[in-house]
């Protein structure tokens, strides 16, 4: 790899990590309305590092250097603002041009925190839809591509573009205020915002990109984005406890997925040995401190699933009745198919094929299903057990076709040529 590519990597690298918090930080001082010229100063942040650090290296805190090149930017801007005719700066609590001292510290931790936090509630407004609230959070303060949130959403990147930009709009004509909303006002707008983690998590746990299955940078993004919520009183609810759980129960086992070559390894040839046990404690601490009040979530479900997967010494101990159990649980909270999809995968262990295929006929010709791989997939491992091996083949090469990961692509392959 060249030089210039890794300058690059790391600017990939830094964009995840340090572009929702320049957003966020940007979005405080130029307002809502002007969402647009923050993007635009993190852009500018952006293409400044690479192009100065691929010819003097890069620095020792390549963030702290971006937020200052952002700084001086939006000081810039401040100062020129009788001449910006597409940025309104007359709101009496924005910063005024002389307060450079005032702007700087909204670069210090503790308020870019507050700060992400608040446009993370921002994104997720009420007058903004479900849909486009996940959307826009994963796009501006995760550092989304188009194609990894139309993959999320299992819908078209045509969708997504259209969805960012009627939350921009939004944005541009409500000027409303990025704020962590008080405890009365919290409930349904923490939902989305949680929402939003969990995609974010499952991005980086079988990851978009062709060329890497994993992207733990993701995963660490999501799981420092939950662990901020916690850290804050009127966040650390226990549904935010139990996301957090099912984050380390699923973190833990990342080791054993892959071959040294990059092959997938199926749950049930995972060396579990290799298993992270530190994290599998705290998804169990995180569990149980989730197992307050008297209403739990979908993601205390998929906690304790992802939790009996972890608790099995090998995976014929697997109790798939329990884990059946609380399929049926998750099923009465929410009617997302990849729910009834990864049920008939848990009916297929503990009842048998012909019964995991009975449970998938309520999917059969679902739209959106029919566009992911997972469904060809499991669809073509239930013909396999049957013997049926045409009707197997031609599954896995529908899956095959359907996901543009290159180990995924590999390892069904592995299955069309063993049927």
């Amino acid at each position: 790899m060249t030089a210039s590519q890794n300058i690059d990597q790391a600017v990939n690298h830094l964009f995840r990590q340090a572009s929702g918090k320049m957003v966020a930080v940007l979005v405080k001082i130029f307002g809502t309305e002007n969402y647009a010229l923050a993007e635009d100063v993190v852009q500018d942040a952006l293409l400044s590092g690479l192009e100065t650090w691929k010819f003097n290296g890069i620095p020792d805190n390549p963030e702290a250097w971006l937020f200052r090149v952002a700084r001086n930017k939006a000081i810039d801007i401040i100062r020129r603002k009788k001449h910006q005719s597409n940025a309104d700066f007359s709101d009496p609590e924005q910063l005024p041009p002389s307060a450079s001292d005032a702007l700087d510290q909204h670069w210090q931790e503790a308020h870019i925190k507050d700060d992400f936090l608040g446009m993370m509630f921002a994104c997720c407004h009420p007058d903004i839809s479900p849909e486009n609230q996940v959307t826009f959070i994963l796009k501006s303060l995760c550092g989304f591509s188009t194609r990894e949130v139309a993959r999320a959403f299992l819908t078209s990147e045509d969708t997504i573009s259209k969805r960012l930009y009627r939350t921009k709009e939004f944005f541009r004509a409500s000027r409303i205020r990025p704020y962590i909303p008080p405890p009365a006002q919290l409930s349904g707008r923490l939902d989305a915002v949680l929402n939003s983690l969990y995609l974010l998590f499952n991005e980086g746990y079988s990851a978009t990109q062709h060329e890497q299955l994993i992207r733990e940078d993701i995963i660490t993004q999501a799981m420092y984005l939950c662990q901020c919520l916690l850290d804050h009183a009127h966040t650390r609810q226990p549904r935010t406890a139990a996301l957090m759980a099912l984050f380390c129960f699923h973190a833990a086992r990342i080791s054993s997925r892959l071959h040294p070559d990059g092959t997938i390894i199926p749950l049930s040839q995972q060396d579990r040995q290799q298993w992270n046990k530190e994290l599998i404690t705290a998804g169990n601490e995180w569990l149980n401190k989730a197992a307050v009040g008297t209403t739990f979530s979908p993601f205390h479900l998929e906690a304790a699933i992802a939790c009996e997967h972890c608790m099995a010494p090998d995976y014929a101990a697997t109790n798939w009745k329990m884990i059946l159990s609380y399929y049926d649980a998750l099923l009465q909270l929410t009617k997302d198919p990849v729910i009834l999809l990864n049920r008939s995968v848990a009916m297929l262990e503990y009842a048998g094929a012909q019964a995991a295929l009975q449970s998938l006929e309520a999917l059969e010709g679902h739209r959106q299903l029919n566009r992911y791989y997972l469904y060809h997939a499991v669809l073509g491992e239930i013909y396999k057990r049957m013997g049926e091996k045409e009707k197997a083949v031609t599954c896995f090469e529908q899956a095959r076709l359907l996901t543009a990961a290159q180990q995924e692509q590999e390892f069904l392959a592995a299955k069309i040529a063993d049927t």
